[in-house]
């Protein structure tokens, strides 16, 4: 993620055959598909970006598609496989092929399940799902379970339904796990936060009132606006029917570090946090935190680093969708032109906020 840069720039146009040889001296990923170079010596031919001993240019001819190289003769490279797919979208195709074995699975498969079943070893293919997704497989199968949790709940008759409805075979695991997951226990949820303690405090800063809350496993919320009782009232509606502490004197000093943040977002914000989100969202949320200070990406970069370059629109939601301003640091987000887009907490304090990350 520290690669990314304000602004978006166009793919490269390799128009000449100069062009093209210099990418492949580079061994340039940003050309693989837009053309291919055949070794006539040899009988190959290679994508760009083929790790493979460059040969002689007098040797060297360029064919816009693999189809184009076959027509003439030559065969693919068995290293760099430039008939298939490129090699992201073909891990790509496995991960998602990882995460439809796990969502469907009834229990939370195993990593070497996983990984057989996809033709690779544990170790690489956990480094690849990590790699592609943000998560272990252990983790997005455990969000995955967490959703479960949450439609069962909500729809179930009662708790004893829902145990069964999303997949446990006994209710001691059902409720051990959606303590841990959801953060209170399942006739909590189901009454919307019922007998949960939530602390709160507001502290002021130059960008308006800042409301921080947290429950015991960390902080759930925090929020900016422009007074404190607005900000309590979102609070509310956020967490109906959980009970509102004020907090103590050692909550006040998690409000006084999200404060100095504000003032100053080089030093650093370093609070535990408790975010229910989707699998995606979490993702996103994930990504946003590798975003430096001082730096921003655009949505389209954030989808793109996800392995999910379509997804621009539902990254933008996850960004919205963001409950902890600052700790996630959504306002690094920008348009692919640069610009400010929207922000929950408005557009002025996101602008505030990245212009001074950029002075220290």
């Amino acid at each position: 993620m520290t690669a990314m840069t304000r602004q978006t720039s166009a793919p490269p146009v390799f128009s000449s055959d100069d062009d093209k040889w210099n990418a492949v001296l580079r061994r340039d990923p940003a050309a693989d598909g837009q053309f291919v170079y055949a070794v006539k010596s040899t009988g190959v031919y290679c994508r760009p970006s083929c790790a493979s001993r460059i040969k002689r240019r007098e040797n060297v001819g360029f064919h816009a598609t693999p189809a184009e190289a076959e027509a003439a003769g030559f065969r693919p490279c068995k290293r760099c496989r430039p008939s298939e797919a490129p090699r992201a979208a073909r891990e790509a195709a496995l991960v998602a092929r990882a995460c439809r074995l796990i969502e469907e699975a009834a229990q939370p498969p195993a990593l070497d399940a996983l990984a057989t079943a996809l033709g690779m070893s544990p170790f690489h293919f956990h480094r690849l799902f990590k790699s592609v997704t943000g998560l272990t497989p252990k983790a997005y199968a455990a969000g995955k379970r967490a959703a479960q949790m949450q439609r069962a709940l909500r729809a179930a008759g009662s708790v004893t339904e829902a145990v069964y409805e999303a997949g446990f075979n006994a209710t001691s695991r059902f409720y051990a796990e959606t303590d841990a997951r959801l953060g209170m226990t399942p006739g909590a949820f189901r009454a919307g936060g019922a007998g949960s303690d939530i602390r709160f405090a507001v502290g002021a800063s130059s960008l308006g009132a800042i409301l921080v809350a947290a429950t015991e496993r960390g902080i759930c919320a925090i929020l900016m606006g422009d007074d404190a009782e607005t900000l309590t009232r979102d609070l509310q509606d956020r967490f109906p029917k959980a009970q509102l502490i004020g907090g103590d004197a050692e909550f006040e000093t998690w409000v006084a570090q999200v404060v100095g943040f504000v003032e100053a977002p080089r030093q650093g914000l370093d609070l535990p946090l408790d975010l229910k989100g989707t699998v995606f969202q979490r993702r996103v949320w994930q990504a946003l935190r590798r975003i430096p200070p001082g730096r921003t990406a655009s949505y389209a970069q954030i989808a793109e680093a996800l392995g999910m370059p379509r997804a621009t629109r539902a990254v933008a939601g996850a960004c919205a969708a963001n409950p902890v301003a600052v700790a996630i640091p959504c306002h690094r987000v920008v348009r692919k032109d640069g610009g400010l887009s929207g922000y929950r907490w408005g557009v002025a304090r996101k602008r505030a906020l990245l212009a001074r990350e950029s002075k220290e």
